[in-house]
């Protein structure tokens, strides 16, 4: 039986082609929708502008040609999977307004304060009074789902679709930690020695069943590998000096437990062209990114720029009328880059003039997340901090302009998001996470452990 799925705008900012997400079911518009998309796109918030304008192009290329009866009563969607053009569903635009109080359906008095929020709930409601179909509200405001609950709606529900987990406790952490001796479970090995001198090991995927490419491997009698290929059948594992990891060194800095030892090593390996690195405040996440970026830059000559973004808390989404450049508009919010380059070079005899020197030698470049849009990065290091705070449609965004001879390093704290319509589960660095830990290219990590001293860690557990 088809549903009727009614879109709240929010929905709409936070995936532009959410209309294409429910499958053979019957997606509904309200006018008042459009009319806040239409003043959404005006503002001087590029990034939630952005995704107004995408939304509306989303929506007129479905109706553009079909008429005015058509459009209230459905048209056809296409199938995003299906190039021949079979439709799953259709979409229509309601026009609220005409919904009045004198109906027999139980409406809110669309005079109130949240005036576009019941005008929405009202379409829903009408639309469960007159139509012999199961309506769903889709929203990701919460008090608007308690409203709408509150109101006699029967079913109202988040957008789902990026939700990639149903327990953040089962996303991927980029290593699997074993009790005791891990080669004691294990029957049966195929041992080969490379000329480099490094041990793989060759064995039945039933040992690893959730192995993915570069998950880190480590028990209590100091073994320790990193998955190198992975099928059905089969899973290699590269064996691991555990000294050697705990001695690795980047830019001066060496690891002070084994979760940033992995993530030096992992972010290191010149096939991994994307790095998401997860953690609590104080875990040394900014500082393995930007240790690494400076020696991979300026020793190593792998990269010509460095480029460091964030996403700015919704306080700080409109920066335009800020004086100054770019960067200097940026500055407040970038400060973290600033102390960390301070710890790496706070010995120096004249510590503020050697970072000075730092940044213009290594070429780093402070940069808005709306610099990212539009640009492709050849031969640059990357880094995008506070990412918890995107969306899944945001990150691809930018991910997509990474090019030749780049590699990108996302880092967030899923403990710390600011976006009133994000939570852990759906929050685009879980997505990434989930969607890229298959990929034989990218690596996670979630490096544990506060580096900051005792009362963050006090605070991160318990405040």
């Amino acid at each position: 039986m088809k549903k009727i799925f009614v879109l709240d705008t929010n929905v709409l900012l936070h995936d532009p082609t959410a209309i294409l997400a429910f499958a053979e079911h019957h997606v509904v518009i309200p006018m008042t929708v459009l009319e806040e998309l239409d003043t959404i796109k005006e503002r001087r918030d590029k990034d939630v502008s952005r995704e107004a304008r995408i939304a509306i192009n989303a929506i007129d290329d479905i109706v553009r040609d079909a008429s005015p009866k058509l459009i209230q009563k459905g048209v056809p969607l296409p199938s995003p999977s299906d190039a021949s053009g079979d439709t799953v569903g259709t979409l229509s635009i309601f026009p609220d307004q005409l919904v009045t109080l004198n109906s027999d359906a139980p409406l809110l008095n669309n005079s109130a304060t949240f005036y576009n929020d019941d005008r929405i709930i009202n379409v829903a409601l009408h639309l469960q009074h007159s139509e012999n179909a199961e309506v769903c509200l889709v929203t990701k405001d919460i008090n608007m789902r308690l409203k709408a609950k509150g109101s006699g709606l029967e079913r109202v529900e988040d957008y789902r679709r990026d939700k990639v987990v149903d327990d953040l406790s089962l996303m991927a952490k980029g290593y699997q930690q074993y009790e005791g001796d891990f080669w004691s479970q294990v029957d049966k090995v195929d041992t080969q020695r490379l000329e480099s001198g490094h041990t793989v090991y060759r064995l039945d995927r039933r040992y690893l069943p959730d192995a993915y490419p570069h998950l880190l491997i480590f028990d209590e009698a100091q073994f320790a590998g990193r998955v190198t290929a992975v099928n059905d059948d089969t899973v290699e594992l590269l064996h691991l000096d555990r000294e050697s990891l705990m001695h690795n060194e980047l830019w001066g800095l060496r690891p002070r437990n084994v979760e940033q030892a992995m993530a030096f090593h992992l972010i290191q390996q010149a096939d991994v062209d994307m790095m998401v690195m997860t953690g609590p405040a104080g875990s040394g996440k900014t500082l393995i990114a930007l240790a690494y970026g400076l020696q991979a830059t300026l020793e190593e000559k792998r990269f010509k720029k460095i480029i460091v973004a964030r996403s700015t808390p919704p306080i700080a989404e409109d920066i335009g009328f800020l004086p100054g450049t770019e960067e200097e508009k940026m500055a407040p919010w970038l400060a973290a880059f600033d102390d960390n380059l301070e710890v790496l070079h706070g010995d120096d005899e004249h510590s503020s003039s050697s970072i000075e020197y730092i940044k213009e030698r290594a070429n780093i470049q402070f940069k808005s997340l709306n610099f990212m849009r539009g640009r492709s990065f050849n031969n640059a290091y990357i880094i995008i901090d506070e990412a918890q705070g995107l969306t899944q449609f945001q990150l691809k965004s930018i991910i997509t302009r990474v090019g030749v001879g780049s590699k990108i390093v996302v880092l967030g704290n899923l403990a710390q998001i600011d976006n009133k319509y994000l939570s852990p589960l759906t929050s685009g660095l879980t997505y990434l996470v989930e969607k890229s830990k298959s990929f034989e290219y990218a690596a996670i990590m979630h490096v544990n452990g506060v580096e900051r001293g005792r009362l963050a860690a006090f605070a991160e557990e318990h405040l």
